[in-house]
């Protein structure tokens, strides 16, 4: 029988406010160690923490949006632990009473169900090197959503499209800025292998990965570890392991910790949150439409293929960015087009953010009115999209300063054609002899004759009628 991976996912999101979960000190990122913090972060005898309400604005913008029931009530938790990092020796969280439960992400048309969202603090950093380890504990407080998933995740190409899906939605609802660099984003993956049919086996945490590639690395490395290990008769350790990815392996980090190793307790020093419909209504009115609602739009209301949909919801911004081209154009189709192939090219050649972009959504639907106008030809349409993109000139200005207008005069294209036929006289009389591919050729010539200008339906009808006249 063959071996069945069993896998769920714990995402650690940092939640876009602009100061902590429990105190007024700043969450800005790169400030220079230890300056954001004060007596209630650096867990100081006395200090009392006050729950930051645009945090839990911003966690139920999570729960909405994978779908998930927000209960009336919910409370935060201490979790016991010692380490360097937390200062207070325990983290404030939410254990047996979360924020939200009973959601779900859509992956590939596979329902990934979550478990739990809660709300919690993250702890601080430490920073290490030849002979010292450094704590900065800026990062302290910061509110964290933890989302939990079920078991549901069968191998790690899943692992890594549904960590991908969760930090779509995150930033779409501008819950999160989704920097797994700056460690915005982190995840846990547990993982177990079992024969199918039989019950599952031990499971190990893989802890903080922070990327869709390590992630999908680090899986797939336990699932071969595992397996390696029941079948010459050993057994599984229940543990938390690290990735490491220039050895491209798991290595033991502690056992694995339960819920009473933990002490929890409801934390003192904070009332229970009540959570009332009236707020939860206020929380689902901002809500943007979700990538999977955009992209089912496009394809049903303008036609787009389902591959260019996807690719356009990406980002909350991108897919903002092709709307506004789309009805400033009357042609979103071309739009989808354009922005899939061409934008989003150069965004990454150049390695800028669409809010760089020089190039805006009124330039762009000028452009493509040009070329349905007839004003320009597609190649000269590139050429100009390529100046746009440099120097953020309007597309008109480009057409007239690089001399690029189309030559829509049949008169004009006639004479170009006769002097194309006079100087191809050989594959002029082929073509009349019934080699009809020889028209390609000359169409080419054509276009060359005209430096690409010439209107390209208006050169081909032309040019037959000067070789069947003949």
């Amino acid at each position: 029988m063959s071996w069945e991976p069993v896998i769920g996912l714990e995402v650690h999101a940092r939640l876009l406010t602009q100061t902590k979960i429990f105190c007024g000190c700043s969450t800005a990122f790169g400030a220079p160690p230890n300056t954001h913090v004060c007596p209630v972060c650096l867990g100081y005898p006395g200090a009392l923490p006050v729950l930051n309400r645009k945090a839990v604005d911003l966690a139920m913008r999570v729960a909405l949006a994978t779908g998930c029931e927000i209960h009336p009530q919910s409370v935060f938790a201490r979790k016991n632990y010692f380490y360097p990092d937390l200062p207070k020796g325990y983290q404030i969280s939410q254990f047996d009473r979360p924020l939200a439960t009973n959601g779900s992400v859509e992956i590939g048309g596979k329902t990934i169900r979550i478990h739990r969202i809660h709300m919690e603090e993250d702890a601080g950093k430490l920073l290490h090197d030849a002979a010292v380890t450094r704590v900065d504990l800026n990062r302290a407080g910061t509110p964290l959503v933890e989302i939990v998933s079920e078991p549901d995740i069968r191998s790690s190409e899943e692992a890594a499209a549904y960590f991908s899906r969760l930090r779509q939605i995150l930033m779409f609802v501008d819950a999160c800025d989704g920097n797994m660099e700056e460690g915005s984003l982190r995840c846990d993956a547990n993982v177990s292998v079992h024969r199918s049919g039989e019950p599952l086996g031990t499971r190990t945490e893989v802890k903080n990965v922070n990327s869709f590639r390590y992630v999908a690395r680090a899986i797939e490395h336990e699932i071969e570890r595992q397996i390696s290990v029941l079948e010459s008769g050993g057994a599984i350790v229940q543990e938390t392991r690290l990735y490491d990815p220039a050895a491209d392996e798991t290595r033991p980090m502690r056992s694995k910790e339960e819920a009473h190793d933990y002490r929890y307790f409801p934390e003192p020093d904070l009332l229970t949150l009540e959570v009332d419909e009236a707020w939860v209504g206020s929380v689902r009115a901002v809500l943007p439409p979700l990538p999977s609602a955009r992209s089912k739009r496009y394809q049903s209301e303008w036609n787009i293929p389902a591959i260019d949909a996807d690719a356009i919801v990406a980002t909350r911004e991108l897919a903002e960015y092709f709307e506004a081209t789309a009805e400033a154009s009357g042609q979103p189709r071309l739009a989808a087009n354009w922005v899939r192939n061409e934008v989003l090219r150069v965004l990454n050649d150049r390695r800028i953010d669409l809010s760089d972009y020089v190039v805006t959504p009124e330039m762009l639907a000028k452009l493509i009115g040009l070329v349905e106008s007839g004003a320009i030809g597609g190649k000269s349409a590139k050429e100009v999209f390529e100046e746009m993109s440099t120097t953020g000139d309007a597309p008109a200005l480009i057409v007239e300063r690089r001399g690029l207008a189309q030559i829509s005069d049949p008169s004009a294209i006639r004479v170009a054609a006769e002097r194309v036929l006079e100087a191809n006289r050989v594959q002029a009389e082929q073509y009349r002899a019934g080699k009809a591919q020889v028209f390609g050729f000359l169409v080419g010539q054509l276009m060359k004759e005209t430096r690409g200008k010439a209107k390209a339906d208006l050169a081909n009808e032309i040019l037959r009628e000067l070789l069947d006249r003949a």
